[in-house]
């Protein structure tokens, strides 16, 4: 489990088709600290360590994963939000994260208004009833809260969200430009009503 809170940008060194993807990623973190197995958060997507040296960790990445998370997030150069698996007894600063992308958005808009910076970004149908004014979502494996929704015809829903100066500092979010993909995970609550509704239109 993970709260959403960014604690380090990682950079990937190196890829390696070995039938999964073997990636190295640079990262500031004390890896005498991080046990080979443990999890760490990658811009969203829960990773299994397997490998590790003294500013770098690696981890392989199924097919499966590839294909449910953006598109360019695992490439050689790419940079990541970290974050650690939580712990009992640390603070629960944002809201609780799986580590599971339930789908990939996509930036339709950005702006700077004073120091903040409002962005939208479109969502497919399949999450579209998850989303609500002040819940909780993921991006990129950053805890944020939902400013606004609007609903598209089509299905899909275009959500606001208003990132502040410290946030972009720490995150990724400053690379970020219209067009970009990004992964996407409703809040925990929203997840178990997905799973409800689907039995109840399954047993009708």
């Amino acid at each position: 489990m993970f709260t959403g809170i960014v604690s380090d940008i990682g950079t990937i060194q190196s890829v390696e088709e070995r039938g999964d993807l073997r990636l190295v990623v640079a990262c500031d973190y004390d890896m005498d600290g991080v046990d080979i197995g443990a999890s760490i958060a990658c811009s969203g997507a829960c990773m299994t360590v397997v490998e590790k040296g003294a500013n770098w960790f690696a981890v392989d990445v199924s097919a499966e994963s590839i294909s449910k998370t953006a598109d360019t997030m695992w490439t050689e150069g790419a940079r990541l939000n970290l974050e650690r698996a939580l712990k009992v007894g640390d603070e629960l600063g944002g809201h609780i994260v799986t580590g599971h992308v339930d789908a990939v958005g996509a930036v339709v808009a950005m702006e700077a208004v004073g120091d903040s910076h409002p962005i939208r970004i479109k969502a497919p149908r399949d999450i579209a009833p998850y989303l609500a004014p002040k819940g909780s979502i993921t991006v990129d494996g950053i805890s944020l809260t939902v400013n606004a929704v609007e609903d598209l015809a089509d299905g899909d829903v275009i959500f606001d969200l208003n990132i502040i100066p410290h946030t972009a500092s720490v995150t990724t979010f400053a690379d970020l430009k219209i067009g970009d993909e990004v992964n996407l995970e409703i809040d925990i609550l929203a997840r178990y009503l997905l799973r409800m509704e689907k039995l109840r239109a399954a047993t009708g």
